[in-house]
């Protein structure tokens, strides 16, 4: 690691004009320039580093291409290049889609390594981003480099010192970054202390570093998304109130607005809490990144469950007579529509009120036109954890449609117009604490963070599922519990009724249609999320470290790679110089991999050592 800070400080200082002639190693002072090397020194001092030509050389094209990338405007955001991957999901609407066709379903087979980097260790869901031939990476403990996309050279590094454990995020921050962002001159991300920072994307020096509040405010396992010039954040395992989604100025990082998750006592859908008083109210944590429409002008997030949904049901006994009261719980499980500008809540649409199952609705947001009665209509689609789809007009969230694939056991029907969910009687748990229910989907989620990719041409969206049910029972606690319960109940995975021991899933669906195209299924689960691209080829992973190429057409697959670790991340796909890349990140797969490991137990997972961000592409012949 010494070596490659070295390098990386080279760069900044060559950068920056001023000759890198020497830079001392270890404990000892670089020399005058030019003076010559001792061949011997004392005694337990380390050798000193002097570039000859052909370091200094290769220290200046480094830096150069550090450089060279030019800025990435609104426009840009607005319209990417094929060639780059400049957010998440590549574009606003979140499909997750690449227009780039060069790997195609007749070469994918042809695949190959062309390099690796290892970066901090632990559990990794990150999605690199890349932009005019730099690829930038986020690792654990706040850890950002930026790397030659073409060869994985180190151009510069950003290490953040590690903040004392009562400064880190309610639940334990846990390292994990789901995104960072790009925008004009700099690379934003949010850190383990809950502060956001902007590095310059040319040499990794500190911007500008805003605290966005104390432990209360949770922490940042989402990544923040840039928006007409502002960086916006959602948190997640938050105090009471519910979970901050907050704008800063890209320029300066000034607050522009805060909005909310958890509507309180005074405010519209207050009365949905069961009489629960404000300091009760709990959970709607914003798990990923959000999507934006400019045409609406409106940001959507996707919220969580409520922790205390024990606390939800049985409410306040004098208030919750009052009338209108409910304990729907607003805004838990919804879709949030904001005004980009403001912050202002627009509409909202809650998928699952009362959720007693920890089901959130708390991923992608998609935006997508689809033919509803032969008209084509702009809606928002979310899938929550129980693999059942909701789509609700862009611009008012009026219901439109809904889709269950059939894995799940909660909803028995829903109202046609208004989408309401109907839950079958038996699937609500038993607050005595005495009967046990087998729970389809269980809260680790058939649908999770791991974000499927939509192909607006054939209006297909591919989908990393698993198969996996719970065994659950309520946890009984007191009241005025203050802070984030991890586990409301017990919970022991299961296999779903009839089971072939199959829990790895991959389908292709049409929601306007509501069919299943195809679905490929395996032993292992899958754990990535999915890459679709104008080449017919769809990139995917799984717990067992397979890396796949599927085939868009019917899931046939094309090619695979085992890698290091758990594929538990966002693969992307980017070009340069004509050539097209693939990256994902591997490491460490986390709880939810390590619960349904239950039903898996000889696969095998790695120790914890470095997470890898691995690349390919096609070989110069096959290209």
């Amino acid at each position: 690691m010494k070596l490659h800070i070295a390098s990386a400080l080279l760069a900044a200082v060559a950068v920056s004009g001023i000759v890198a002639a020497d830079l001392a190693y270890g404990q000892e002072e670089a020399p005058v320039a030019g003076a010559p090397r001792p061949s011997v020194g004392p005694v337990g001092v380390a050798p000193r580093i002097q570039p000859d030509a052909k370091a200094s050389a290769v220290i200046q094209q480094r830096a150069a291409l550090a450089a060279s990338v030019s800025p990435v405007t609104d426009a840009l955001l607005l319209n990417p290049p094929p060639a780059d991957w400049l957010m998440w999901r590549r574009t606003y609407n979140v499909h997750g889609y690449s227009p780039l066709d060069q790997i195609n379903r007749n070469n994918a087979h042809s695949l190959t390594s062309v390099w690796a980097w290892s970066i901090a260790p632990n559990t990794t869901q990150d999605t690199p981003l890349e932009h005019d031939g730099v690829i930038y990476v986020y690792g654990t403990g706040d850890h950002v480099q930026a790397l030659d996309a073409t060869n994985g050279e180190l151009l510069w590094e950003y290490n953040r010192p590690a903040p004392p454990p009562s400064g880190r995020g309610n639940g334990g921050a846990a390292g994990i970054r789901r995104n960072i962002a790009l925008y004009q001159d700099k690379v934003i991300f949010g850190t383990d202390d809950r502060h956001m920072v902007a590095l310059d994307a040319k040499t990794g020096k500190v911007a500008w570093d805003t605290l966005l509040g104390g432990p209360e405010i949770g922490r940042f396992s989402s990544g923040p998304m840039v928006v007409k010039g502002k960086v916006i954040q959602g948190s997640s395992m938050c105090a009471a109130g519910g979970c901050p989604i907050i704008a800063l100025d890209a320029g300066t990082g000034k607050e522009v607005w805060r909005f909310y998750t958890v509507a309180k006592s005074d405010q519209p859908g207050g009365n949905s809490w069961n009489g629960l008083p404000d300091d009760q109210r709990f959970g709607a944590s914003v798990w990923t990144s959000g999507s934006f429409d400019p045409d609406l002008n409106l940001v959507y997030f996707g919220t969580g469950n409520t922790y205390h949904w024990q606390e939800l049901m049985k409410g306040n006994v004098d208030k919750s007579k009052q009338k209108g009261t409910n304990r729907d719980g607003l805004y838990v499980d919804s879709t949030l529509a904001l005004d980009a500008d403001t912050g202002k809540l627009k509409w909202y649409y809650q998928h699952l009120p009362q959720d007693y199952w920890d089901l959130d609705f708390a991923f992608e947001q998609t935006i997508a036109t689809i033919d509803v009665k032969g008209k084509p209509e702009k809606v928002v689609c979310s899938t929550g954890k129980m693999v059942w789809t909701d789509c609700v007009d862009a611009a008012t969230g009026k219901f439109v449609l809904s889709q269950d694939e059939g894995l799940q056991n909660i909803v028995k029907s829903y109202d046609p117009k208004t989408g309401r969910k109907t839950y079958n009687a038996q699937a609500i748990p038993d607050l005595t604490g005495k009967r046990r229910d087998l729970q389809c989907s269980a809260g680790y989620g058939d649908k999770n963070w791991p974000s499927g990719s939509y192909d607006a041409a054939t209006g297909i969206t591919y989908e990393s599922l698993v198969e996996v049910c719970g065994e659950s029972a309520p946890t009984m606690f007191g009241p005025n519990t203050a802070a984030y319960t991890a586990g409301e109940e017990t919970r022991m995975a299961r296999y779903v009724e009839g089971s072939d021991g199959n829990i790895g899933r991959l389908d292709a669906v049409n929601w306007a249609t509501g069919k299943i195209i195809w679905s490929v299924r395996q032993r292992a689960s899958s754990t990535s999320a999915t890459v679709a691209t104008a080449g017919g080829v769809i990139f995917a992973g799984d717990s067992d470290r397979w890396l796949r190429a599927y085939s868009q057409t019917d899931g046939k697959v094309l090619w695979k790679t085992r890698l290091n670790d758990v594929i538990n991340a966002y693969p992307i796909t980017y070009a340069v110089k004509g050539r097209q890349y693939v990256a994902v990140v591997t490491g460490t797969g986390g709880g939810r991999i390590n619960n349904m490991h239950q039903l898996t137990p000889e696969i095998q997972q790695p120790r914890i050592t470095n997470s890898v961000l691995s690349v390919f592409a096609l070989p110069d012949d096959v290209q």
